[in-house]
């Protein structure tokens, strides 16, 4: 099943920690262009569902799932629905589940589809075929919510310039491409040489914002919860810091033991339903990043399902909400 044309970062420590056997069922809940689910595939005998919102990589994947002899099956679908996936295909429970979080970089290499600030395109950045673009976004939503949306998920320091500049602009001619937003917010944020793009944090905001992938890598996270049996690996690589924070407390709160204070009264432990398998990320050596400086920002964490029952759900995100944005709310 190999000869993959893709390589994922950290692909091999992600394999590793995964640790794929022969009749082992597993989820690549990022498929992508499908080098996770190669390398699975790879050891005979596993059985793998991958899923992908983009309709562009499951089109891509057609060959590799013929290949596979009836072994993968490839579903379109959000990777927060990751249990109910597996249900209709008769699965209850998994040995694994990895995810490689974030925007694939065939997307930011395609123009048509408005990830990138570097290539002119249409302003997009939906991974999925539903819901607004980036540019009904910013035609809709108020300075206020522009601001928190590029400060919160871009930790864009001048958040409330850049969406001042966005409303003013706006009201003249809507914004519909990639360069005319890239534009205004290089003329908006000053920068040094050597600095990052200007846009670079707006539009990474955006892309969060539009494709609500905050809310989803949640949900993902508590439906592979639900969805692994007891031994079961879960692996996640993330690619910044507000991914990697969702990543990281999660599994911190799942795999709590004891703890309290015995100057207060007993309150009942939750058992713990994961084991850390890395107490500290896991990050690409100076080889992988001198091949694909991408890696750079990777991190990986995985962790071991307990025979404990998942958890009940966390506290609601404070982060903007897509359905309020767009509806005024």
């Amino acid at each position: 099943m190999s000869s993959a044309p893709h390589i994922p970062v950290l692909g091999r420590e992600a394999l590793d920690h995964l640790a794929p056997h022969a009749g082992g069922i597993y989820v690549d809940a990022t498929f992508g262009a499908g080098g996770y689910s190669r390398a699975i595939l790879d050891v005979p005998g596993t059985r793998l569902i991958a899923i992908d919102r983009d309709r562009t990589a499951i089109a891509a994947g057609a060959e590799l799932v013929e290949r596979s002899a009836g072994r993968l099956t490839l579903v379109e679908d959000r990777f927060s629905n990751l249990a109910e996936v597996c249900a209709a295909q008769g699965v209850d429970a998994v040995d694994g589940v990895v995810m490689d979080v974030g925007v694939s970089s065939m997307q930011l290499d395609q123009a048509g589809r408005g990830f990138s600030f570097r290539l002119d395109g249409p302003l997009d950045m939906r991974m999925g075929q539903a819901g607004p673009t980036a540019a009904d976004v910013i035609a809709r939503a108020s300075e206020g919510d522009l601001a928190d949306i590029i400060y919160l998920l871009g930790e864009e320091r001048n958040s409330r310039r850049v969406a001042r500049a966005i409303v003013a602009d706006r009201q003249e001619t809507p914004f519909t491409t990639t360069r005319a937003l890239a534009d205004l917010v290089g003329r908006v944020v000053r920068s040094k040489p050597g600095d990052i793009h200007p846009a670079t944090r707006t539009f990474q905001a955006l892309r969060i914002f539009v494709n609500e992938e905050l809310d989803e890598l949640q949900a993902a996270l508590a439906a592979a919860e639900r969805v692994l049996k007891p031994g079961g690996r879960l692996v996640v690589v993330s690619f910044h810091s507000l991914e990697d924070r969702i990543v990281k407390n999660f599994l911190s709160e799942r795999s709590k033991t004891g703890g309290g204070s015995r100057h207060l009264p007993e309150v009942a432990q939750v058992p713990p339903s994961f084991q850390l398998l890395t107490r500290r990320p896991v990050v690409a050596g100076d080889d992988e990043v001198a091949h694909n400086p991408r890696a750079r920002s990777a991190k990986l964490r995985a962790a071991e399902r307990t025979s404990a029952p998942a958890h009940d759900d966390g506290e609601p995100s404070s982060w903007p909400r897509l359905s309020d944005v767009m509806r005024g709310g």
